[in-house]
């Protein structure tokens, strides 16, 4: 069995007098894809946003590599190894594509190393070698996604968070990010994806967690919940 990289027990947070998280528990295994689905509002990115250190909870618990993160700033958690693509791909519109991913890699100094990261980045993203010199905000919204997530890689992360990367995007696209995603787990990286498309995040994912109103109702194998007759109804669109 894998090892567990990130886990939350108990998470409470709150946007002021509002509780978004009711006690999240959630586990993210050494390797995994796994899906957090759930009806907007239900709080996936607000957890994204509580990982990330965004959002400090104000109970509960939450380890990384068996180490308590629980509320340290952002730039700490990306040093330990957790990178997020924010919702809307947030990329930096006035800078090239060659500096939005240098911007990734802000809290490293290998810089031999971060050139060698890049260059992988353009083997993984040809399109964006080919717009290196281009501003972020000229690019299509797929190409925009795609910045974003090597943007992210180029942290170095050993758990890449994805918040909504279907979002606004052709569904052509949509597939384009989602096999860009496997890839990117088959060479070794454990992503935790909340994602609104819940049977593109099901077929794509391990495993799989469903939230209603700040709290986790559901937990099982992406097949298992795929099949499941009330994920199905309510999230999968079939009565």
């Amino acid at each position: 069995m894998s090892p567990s990289l990130l886990k939350l027990e108990d998470v409470h947070a709150y946007y002021g007098p509002i509780e978004a998280l009711k006690g999240i528990s959630l586990e993210v295994k050494e390797g995994e894809i796994v899906a957090l689905i759930g009806a907007n509002g239900a709080g996936k990115s607000t957890v994204l946003m509580t990982i990330s250190g965004a959002l400090a909870p104000r109970q509960g618990r939450i380890e990384f590599l068996d180490q308590d993160i629980t509320g340290l700033p952002t730039h700490e958690i990306v040093g330990r190894g957790i990178s997020q693509v924010p919702e809307g791909r947030r990329i930096f519109p006035r800078l090239t594509v060659n500096e939005n991913l240098e911007m990734g890699a802000f809290l490293r100094r290998d810089r031999h190393e971060i050139d060698a990261d890049r260059a992988t980045i353009f083997e993984q993203f040809p399109i964006l070698k080919e717009r290196r010199s281009q501003l972020g905000g000229t690019l299509s919204g797929g190409e925009q996604q795609m910045l974003a997530i090597g943007r992210a890689l180029m942290a170095r992360p050993r758990l890449l968070l994805l918040d909504e990367p279907s979002l606004g995007l052709a569904p052509i696209v949509v597939r384009k990010i989602f096999e860009i995603i496997r890839a990117i787990n088959r060479l070794g990286k454990t992503i935790l994806l909340v994602e609104q498309n819940a049977r593109a995040a099901l077929t794509l994912a391990h495993r799989g967690y469903v939230m209603e109103t700040g709290r986790v109702v559901m937990a099982d194998e992406a097949h298992a919940l795929l099949s499941n007759p009330r994920v199905r109804e309510a999230y999968l669109g079939e009565g």
